[in-house]
C-alpha cells in the first residue's frame, strides 16, 4: 500500500492511505517507504496544498514539504470539504493559496497567527492598554486605551488593596510638618528687617498662591467633582450639568457670606462711630451750627474707618481666606500653607495669638483627616451611590468657594481693585507678581496629571 501527504502529530507520523483515511505509521519500513513518496511529490505540492482535512472546526492541510499547516478561513466551509488548495504564493512573509471560487486564504504554520487574528490581537492589545489609575478619596480612576469597549465591568463594592500603614503614618507626620512650615514661614518672613526684599518675598509668595488655588478649583477639585458624578456606579444623572451648578452655588454661598459680613461689620462700625461722637448740644453750638457740621463730619468720617473700615474688612477676609482655604484638601499641604500664611499674615496685629491660631488649625486640618481615613481604610466603599454623590458635591461646593477666593479675593483685589498693591505697583514688582501668578497656576496644573 503506498501513502501520501504524510505528516507528525507530536512524534507520531501519519500518512493518508489510498482510501484518503489517515493512518499512523509505525513500521521502519513504512516510514522509509513514506519519506520517499514524501521526497517525490514535494515538489509536484509546492503550489498547493493537498490532503485537506478537519481537526474540530479548523481546516488542515498538508504542504509540500510533508507539513501540516492550517487554512485560515473566514467562515467555515458548507458541504464537502476541498481535497486541495492550489495556486499558492507570498503576500510578504505570508502564504496564500486559491479555493475552488478564486479568492486567496492564508497557509499558516505551526505556532503561527493569521493576518486577521494578529490586527485582532493588535486591537485587542489597544484597546486593553495600560491604564493609568489613581485614587481620589478612595474612589479609583482610570484613564487609558483599557476602558473602551470590551473593558470588564467595574466592580462598585469595598475594593480590598494592600496598603503599606506604617508609611501612611510616617506621611501624617510629613504632612503636619510641611503644612506648618508652609503657613507660618511667610508670618515669619515679613517681620525680617528689609523691606525691599520683604515685600518682594511677599509679592512672590502670594501671586503664587493665588495661581496654585485657582488651578486647584479648575483642574483638580471641578475635575474630581465631574469623575465622581460620572462615575459607573453611580449610573446616569438625570442632570447633566450637576457638576457646574454646584460648582456656581458654592461661588454663591461665598460671595453671599462675604457680602453680609461686610454688611455687619459697616453697620457695626458706624454705629459705633455714631455712639463716639454724641453730645449735649451747647448753646454756642445752636447759635452756630454750620461752623460744627464739619468738624463734626470729618470725625465720623474717621471713626468710621478706624471701627468699620479697612482693618475689619481685612480681618474678615482672612477669616474667609481660612475657612475657604481648607476645603481645597487636594493641594499639596506646603503650596497651599504658603498660599494661606501670606494672606494671614498681611492682616493687621501680632502674629499671637490670633493670627498664630489660625495658622495652627489649618496645619492640623489635613493629618487629622488623614487620620480618620485610615481609621475606615477597610471598610470604606468610595464605589458606594451615596459616597460618589456626597463626594462630588464637597469637590463641586470647593471647587466654587475657591474660584471666588481665588478670582476675586485675590487675583482682582490684589491687581484691579482700587487699592490693590500691584495696580500701581512698580514695574519690577509686577513683573514678578506676574510670572509667580503664571507658575502657581502651571506647576499646580502639571500636578492634575498624577493627583
Amino acid at each position: 500500500m503506498s501513502y501520501s501527504g504524510c505528516h507528525t502529530h507530536g512524534s507520531v507520523e501519519y500518512c493518508y492511505g489510498a482510501d484518503g483515511e489517515e493512518t499512523p505509521i509505525t513500521t521502519h519500513a513504512q516510514a522509509t517507504a513514506t519519506s520517499v513518496s514524501a521526497t517525490a511529490t514535494s515538489s509536484a505540492q509546492s503550489s498547493a496544498v493537498t490532503g485537506c482535512h478537519n481537526h474540530g472546526d479548523d481546516v488542515y492541510c498538508i504542504n509540500g514539504e510533508g507539513n501540516e499547516v492550517q487554512v485560515s478561513l473566514t467562515a467555515t466551509p458548507t458541504g464537502e470539504l476541498p481535497a486541495q488548495y492550489t495556486g499558492c504564493h507570498s503576500h510578504g512573509s505570508s502564504q496564500y493559496c486559491l479555493d475552488a471560487d478564486g479568492n486567496d486564504v492564508q497557509i499558516l504554520e505551526e505556532g503561527e497567527t493569521g493576518g486577521e487574528s494578529d490586527s485582532s490581537s493588535e486591537s485587542s492589545s489597544e484597546s486593553s492598554g495600560e491604564l493609568n489609575c489613581h485614587f481620589h478619596a478612595g474612589v479609583e480612576h482610570c484613564v487609558g486605551a483599557g476602558e473602551s469597549e470590551g473593558s470588564s465591568e467595574k466592580s462598585c463594592g469595598v475594593q480590598s488593596r494592600d496598603y503599606d500603614m506604617p508609611l501612611r503614618i510616617g506621611t501624617l507626620f510629613v504632612v503636619l510638618v510641611t503644612s506648618a512650615l508652609g503657613v507660618f514661614l511667610p508670618m515669619l518672613l515679613v517681620k525680617l528687617p528689609f523691606p525691599t526684599i520683604n515685600t518682594m518675598a511677599s509679592t512672590v509668595i502670594k501671586q503664587f498662591g493665588t495661581g496654585v488655588i485657582l488651578s486647584t478649583a479648575f483642574v483638580h477639585l471641578y475635575t474630581h467633582a465631574n469623575l465622581m458624578f460620572t462615575n459607573e456606579c453611580l449610573g446616569e444623572l438625570d442632570y447633566e450639568a450637576t457638576t457646574s451648578a454646584v460648582v456656581m452655588a458654592g461661588i454663591f454661598l461665598s460671595f453671599l457670606t462675604e457680602f453680609i459680613g461686610h454688611r455687619f461689620i459697616a453697620a457695626r462700625g458706624h454705629k459705633s462711630a455714631s455712639e463716639c461722637c454724641e453730645d449735649t448740644p451747647s448753646n454756642n453750638e445752636s447759635a452756630n451750627p454750620k461752623e460744627n457740621t464739619a468738624p463734626r463730619t470729618m470725625q465720623l468720617t474717621q471713626l468710621s474707618h478706624s471701627h468699620g473700615g479697612d482693618g475689619a474688612n481685612t480681618k474678615l477676609r482672612g477669616r474667609l481666606l481660612l475657612q475657604n482655604l481648607a476645603g481645597g484638601h487636594c493641594v499639596p499641604p506646603v503650596l497651599r500653607g504658603l498660599a494661606l500664611g501670606a494672606r494671614i499674615a498681611m492682616l493687621p496685629g501680632r502674629i499671637f495669638p490670633s493670627k498664630a491660631v489660625m495658622a495652627g488649625t489649618f496645619a492640623l486640618i489635613t493629618p487629622i483627616g488623614m487620620a480618620i481615613g485610615m481609621g475606615v481604610l477597610h471598610s470604606f466603599n468610595g464605589n458606594a451611590r451615596s459616597t460618589l454623590i456626597a463626594l462630588g458635591t464637597l469637590d463641586a461646593l470647593s471647587a466654587g468657594i475657591l474660584v471666588w477666593v481665588g478670582v476675586v479675593d485675590m487675583w482682582a483685589r490684589d491687581w484691579v481693585i482700587e487699592g490693590g498693591e500691584l495696580l500701581d505697583a512698580p514695574l519690577p514688582r509686577v513683573l514678578v507678581g506676574g510670572v509667580s501668578l503664571i507658575a502657581g497656576m502651571v506647576l499646580m496644573g502639571v500636578l492634575g496629571k498624577w493627583a
